[in-house]
């Protein structure tokens, strides 16, 4: 291919004793001319590869039905009312309802009401505890710097807001719903503010740290909050009686500060606080104490660590109709979502919630101001949409609540487990979609993984992975290091120095897939989004032999500079800080960017970055792009995909439908699957 020019400067650092090239450097600023015209250049270079795409336009419209099943979300009690989300086929995006004693759904919040160009999104959403008002947050552009409203739900009335810059709050109502705490955003860093419905003065209350997250949670009662502080794996934790102090200065008292453990607590309706931490049990415990003494001293454990799941939630069934008082624990157990019944006052179990299948479960819901009976929550698997499911702990029976508003028929799709064996001997875990085939032999294939930040990767609906394995490809899911399917330790393995475990565990999944008779290195293509944009990008760096192609979407890939740009302040206890020498040698050695070598022949490569992204800059994927473009040899592309007014996170489904035909597309031209 003809690539579009790209001077390479001779700018080097010297950092800890240390020469570091950055040819690229200029094209960090999207408002340098030359980048614009770089850019211009990529996006009609991009035109013309996608006008030679076969199967494109019917890979859109298969991705489109199979998309066209629609969301619905277990319902969220607040006194006697119900909040839940609900898009229907052909909307945009999903919109907020809510539905009284009498069961009739109200539309409260659609964003495309409020932006028809549908380009707004409906980031998060918090009712008081008696549901007559909404805090909410709308963000524009796929910048994801939220705008807080208040609405009045018996009128859909804005009585309040908007109130800036605060991304993805959470919101903690007080007991009268008169005022709520929320994180905002300043020039001197995030804190928690109180805000007095109609007030124009927040008054601040906690924090100042932009490299800090903050949490707020408060009880059903509205009498106890909890604060908590996270710049890493770890977290601080406060609690405050708001009975025994003001709210706008909250008595805060350590429940732990400068441990090595990840902590949540809450207060129940029976007046215990539940404590649910990963301290002494990496795959997560649950404990109770005093919530006059909260200290770790005090904790008493009602449900010990599992050492092969990972507790993921809980709620209680205390109704009156109930023998006694339980309490279901969601847990993973090695990606696969279960519900266990216990009783609430001796931990012991009595049961198992009954599950459609072997997928994920969604957080668990009860009715607030007495628990009730009933539990809700949300399921989905390879092939079933997101539905509503509820269970009567007096049966012990599972049924149906609201089902996927949409249908698309999916068939013929098998799952397997494949067992693939690292470097240093660690078992990683791999899910396998396929369709049943005649002919034996492999096929393209497309390895997907994250590895990062405790996230897990559970089975779900994917129009994106449906859409492949029925035209014949295979997918696989790897279950890496750096995420959370095995408890904490397992992400602590995959983080800091440790990072190059989750690449080892990701070439090791694909060396698997290839000795399985899956597919070849000529049929393989890797594919990472975000943090699994850097793994696709190590892989391809690494091992640029393995993989015939590699789409990474919204990639950090300087891991130099990462922490200067975007929320990359954040990510430091993650991935480490280069102004530490060890860290920064740590990061230089796998940096995807500046592992690329002169005359390699790397796999064909697809970088879709997105111009309102705030979260990872798409600086990395432009500097990336540019310098594979120089280096490889062969006939692979490196191509770039720029989209503009959307951003890291939610967009508009036709937006989404289209982004993910392309990469689809991409990868089957790649990798040869027909279509």
């Amino acid at each position: 291919m003809n690539y579009p020019p790209a001077e390479r400067q001779e700018l080097a650092e010297r950092l800890h004793g240390q020469l570091v090239r950055d040819p690229y450097r200029w094209l960090e600023d999207p408002a340098n001319p030359e980048t614009k015209t770089w850019m211009a250049a990529q996006d009609e270079l991009w035109t013309r590869y996608t006008a030679a795409l076969s199967g494109r336009d019917r890979l859109r419209a298969r991705v489109a039905e199979l998309s066209a099943t629609g969301t619905v979300t277990a319902p969220r009690w607040h006194a006697d009312r119900q909040f839940f989300l609900r898009q229907v086929p052909g909307q945009e995006h999903a919109v907020l309802y809510t539905a009284g004693p009498d069961g009739v759904a109200r539309a409260l919040v659609d964003p495309v009401e409020r932006d028809p160009t549908g380009a707004t999104t409906l980031d998060h959403w918090q009712p008081d505890r008696t549901g007559r008002r909404l805090a909410y947050q709308l963000s524009r552009r796929g910048n994801e710097q939220s705008e807080l409203y208040v609405l009045d739900v018996a009128t859909r009335t804005v009585v309040d807001g908007p109130i800036g810059r605060c991304r993805y709050s959470p919101v903690a109502w007080l007991a009268d719903g008169t005022g709520f705490y929320y994180v905002g955003a300043t020039a001197e860093g995030r804190r928690v503010y109180l805000h007095r419905v109609g007030s124009r003065r927040d008054v601040p209350v906690f924090g100042g740290d932009a490299a800090t997250s903050y949490g707020l949670g408060i009880s059903e009662d509205g009498r106890w909050l909890a604060v908590s502080a996270s710049a890493g794996t770890y977290n601080d934790l406060w609690l405050a009686d708001l009975d025994a102090s003001d709210p706008e200065t909250p008595a805060l008292r350590e429940v732990q500060v400068g441990h090595p453990a990840r902590t949540v607590v809450n207060v129940g309706r029976d007046g215990r606080l539940y404590v649910v931490t990963d301290a002494g049990a990496p795959h997560g415990r649950l404990c109770t104490a005093d919530p006059e003494h909260p200290e770790p001293a005090h904790w008493r454990e009602l449900l010990p660590e599992d050492p092969t799941a990972v507790l993921a939630d809980f709620t209680i069934l205390d109704g009156a109709a109930l023998a006694r008082p339980l309490l279901a624990a969601g847990r993973t157990r090695h990606g696969i979502g279960e519900i266990v019944v216990h009783d609430l006052a001796t931990g012991v179990v009595v049961g198992n919630v009954p599950l459609p299948g072997l997928g994920s479960v969604g957080s668990l819901s009860t009715r607030s101001g007495g628990g009730g009976h009933e539990l809700w929550f949300g399921y989905t698997d390879s092939v079933t949409p997101p539905a509503v499911y509820r269970y009567d702990a007096r049966t012990g029976e599972t049924t149906p609540w609201a089902t996927a508003p949409g249908t698309a028929k999916v068939s013929g799709v098998e799952s397997r487990e494949v067992v693939a064996t690292s470097r240093d001997g660690t078992p990683v875990r791999l899910v396998v979609l396929s369709r049943p085939s005649t002919v034996s032999g492999p096929r393209p294939t497309i390895l997907y993984g994250y590895g990062g930040f405790g996230v897990t990767p559970t089975p779900s609906y994917s129009s994106f992975a449906l859409a492949w394995v029925e035209a014949g490809g295979v997918f696989a899911t790897a279950h890496l290091r750096g995420g959370g399917e095995e408890g904490e330790q397992w992400h602590r393995d995959g983080m800091l120095d440790r990072k190059q475990n989750v690449f080892d565990d990701a070439v090791a999944a694909a060396e698997a897939l290839i000795a399985h008779r899956w597919t070849t290195p000529r049929q393989l293509g890797v594919f990472g989004e975000s943090n699994g944009g850097l793994l696709a990008g190590a892989v391809l760096t690494q091992r640029p032999d393995l993989v015939a192609a590699a789409v990474c979407s919204a990639p950090v890939l300087d891991m130099v500079r990462y922490e200067r740009t975007g929320l990359g302040p954040m990510w430091t206890a993650e991935y480490g800080s280069a102004d530490d020498p060890d860290q920064f040698r740590a990061l230089l050695a796998y940096s995807p960017y500046h592992r690329v070598e002169p005359g390699v022949k790397y796999p064909a490569v697809l970088f879709t970055v997105f111009g309102s992204d705030s979260r990872v800059d798409p600086l990395h994927a432009r500097k990336m792009c540019a310098a594979l473009q120089h280096a490889s040899v062969g006939r692979r592309p490196i191509l770039l995909r720029h989209e503009a007014d959307v951003g890291h996170g939610a967009r508009a489904a036709s937006r989404g439908v289209g982004l993910a035909a392309d990469m689809l597309a991409f990868l089957a031209a790649e990798t040869g699957l027909p279509l």
